[in-house]
């Protein structure tokens, strides 16, 4: 069976209470964890190294929480208050759980589904997405991440052009898929605004809701947005059910482009949003 599931966050007991209700099997089941994998939770270590022990079985994707690590360990940012990263970063094995984060993906299509970890801009298609997405890819596996980190951070450019280049195309594309919420009719996006759906600013809307969005009718699959919480539509569901912040974990069933059932466990794991 295919599930997604959503942000962890660092809470491995939640994850290990939900592997049990579903009696996951790795040799029969297929898990897409979307993003922010570590993280504010407290077993941010545990959870990446039970990550990386699922092999084939799980499918993860980076989120904006995931891609701090990775700054945080180059030197290229400094671990920030509320942070529970330096059980990973003091770790014995903390090459080799770095250099597994840097393998996994932006973006996946899978089971009929569309996955990022936050949004998609309303100007890309889905095949824009993914190829976009793999240009980040690249630069996580290759040579000049260490450079390139440094200039990860900002909220500009705010509006997609094909013209982009360099590390300000790369931390659009980024930005779009790591930490978007909320965007104008013109595909602009809003990174600083975290609140609810109803919210936006005046001439804002949730990035799904963007007239004219090209990926419409593709079920896509999202995390990121805790305040948004569970959403299910034909075509959308989000999965960030708040599980750092005393809410749940949830995995849905899915299969060719179908929510075919929502399981949630409970998260004990209680931390004041900020």
């Amino acid at each position: 069976m295919n599930y997604l599931i959503g942000d962890l966050q660092g809470c491995c007991d939640a994850l290990e209470r939900l592997l049990k209700t579903i009696d996951f099997s790795p040799s029969r089941d297929q898990l897409y964890f979307l993003g922010d994998l570590v993280n504010r939770g407290p077993a941010s270590l545990r959870t990446l190294r039970r990550l990386s022990g699922l092999g084939a079985a799980a499918t993860c994707l980076l989120g904006n929480h995931d891609l701090h690590l990775l700054a945080v360990a180059h030197g290229a940012r400094k671990v920030s208050k509320g942070d529970t990263l330096n059980d990973i970063l003091d770790a014995p094995d903390r090459p080799a759980l770095l250099d597994w984060l840097r393998q996994q993906r932006l973006a996946v299509q899978a089971q009929g589904w569309l996955m990022v970890h936050a949004g998609v801009l309303p100007d890309w298609s889905v095949a824009q997405t993914l190829s976009l997405a793999a240009e980040v890819e690249a630069l996580l596996r290759g040579p000049d991440l260490a450079e390139f980190l440094p200039q990860m951070y900002g909220n500009e450019p705010d509006r997609w052009s094909e013209d982009l280049l360099g590390p300000e195309r790369l931390r659009l594309i980024i930005n779009a898929l790591t930490r978007l919420r909320f965007c104008d009719a013109e595909g602009r996006m809003d990174l600083k605004t975290k609140g609810d759906s109803a919210s936006a600013p005046p001439g804002w809307l949730p990035w799904f809701d963007a007239p004219g969005r090209r990926s419409a009718g593709q079920p896509i699959a999202f995390g990121h947005w805790s305040t948004l919480g569970l959403l299910q539509r034909p075509d959308l569901l989000a999965l960030d059910t708040g599980c750092i912040w005393g809410g749940q974990l949830s995995a849905a069933r899915v299969e060719h482009g179908r929510c075919l059932e929502l399981i949630q466990v409970q998260c004990e794991q209680a931390q004041k949003p900020g």
